[in-house]
């Protein structure tokens, strides 16, 4: 007997906030949820390490246009430091590389926190998707091939101790693209004398979106299809931290159709442009003060309802 076959994709629009689960890969995480909406067309914002949890957020249809935005995004973690225990990949699905006796004070974990604000050099581990001649690290780590890396600067905007144990402390991050909290784990252990990996990381923010909107796949897969479209975010959603231009119904009709507009505005700048209630895409300003379309949105999801 052939098994029903599967209804044709929906053209689905829109963000979904999901609250990511711990050993699951954020494309299996995709595709699962892409499955409960039966979505044509999917894709995710930057990945979270199947270790870590939280704000994955997930693009669907004209939405999957802005994914990139928040590739550049400041983001927010919390992290479980075990400290005392090394490991090869700095966190705990590693080998365990030393074990050593932990005698530190609250204070002493206060101090080595607070110089790590500001702008810090990082160097990148080799268990990670950075790529060397078209090869991620980690593949050149399994092999037993350890590679130099170049420090590189980024920004740790606030580090706060939530909770201090004998051998593990949790911390909260606020830090810029490209921070590797794994790394900065091992930096504090090494820096307490007694080494440390990052045992459990959970994010809470990535630019203006925050955890506490998301839905965990279980919590999906109970909703009906409706009330599964109604957790989906505008896709303007993912532009927030930039200006918005309001437009004239002529010009929005102009913009809609890919022609530029007469704009205001400082050279270069990305604004994200309206037509009254309508999100029209994202635009720059040009040279000759004009705003140029850059990524339009299909009229049927301008308005970022599914």
């Amino acid at each position: 007997m052939n098994a029903p076959r599967r209804p044709p994709g929906r053209a689905v629009d829109g963000v979904l906030l999901l609250d990511k689960a711990q050993a699951i890969t954020s494309n299996g995480a995709l595709q699962s949820a892409r499955r409960l909406y039966n979505a044509l067309k999917a894709g995710h914002t930057g990945t979270l390490d199947p270790l870590a949890t939280g704000l994955l957020p997930l693009c669907f249809g004209e939405a999957t246009k802005f994914a990139g935005e928040l590739l550049d995004a400041d983001k927010s973690y919390d992290a479980l430091v075990r400290l005392g225990v090394t490991t090869d990949t700095a966190d705990a699905e590693g080998r365990v590389l030393e074990a050593r006796p932990v005698a530190v004070t609250r204070q002493q974990v206060e101090t080595v926190l607070q110089g790590f604000r500001g702008e810090i050099m990082q160097v990148p581990p080799m268990h990670s998707a950075l790529k060397r001649d078209g090869k991620p690290l980690y593949e050149y780590a399994r092999a037993g091939i350890e590679l130099e890396r170049q420090p590189r600067r980024v920004t740790i905007h606030a580090i706060r101790l939530l909770a201090f144990e004998t051998d593990a402390i949790s911390m909260s991050v606020d830090c810029s693209k490209g921070t590797y909290i794994r790394t900065l784990a091992e930096d504090v252990g090494r820096l307490l004398g007694c080494g440390a990996h990052l045992a459990a990381l959970r994010r809470t923010r990535i630019g203006a979106l925050s955890l506490d909107r998301a839905v965990t796949l279980a919590e999906l897969a109970a909703l009906s299809l409706p009330e599964r479209d109604a957790r989906l975010a505008p896709a303007d959603s993912l532009l927030l931290d930039l200006p918005a231009a309001e437009l004239g119904e002529i010009d929005a009709a102009r913009l809609a159709h890919g022609q530029p507009v007469r704009w205001n505005g400082p050279v270069g700048a990305r604004l994200r442009a309206y037509g009254g209630d309508r999100f029209l895409g994202l635009c720059q300003l040009s040279s000759d003060g004009y705003l140029v379309p850059r990524r339009l949105v299909a009229e049927r999801a301008a308005s970022g309802s599914a």
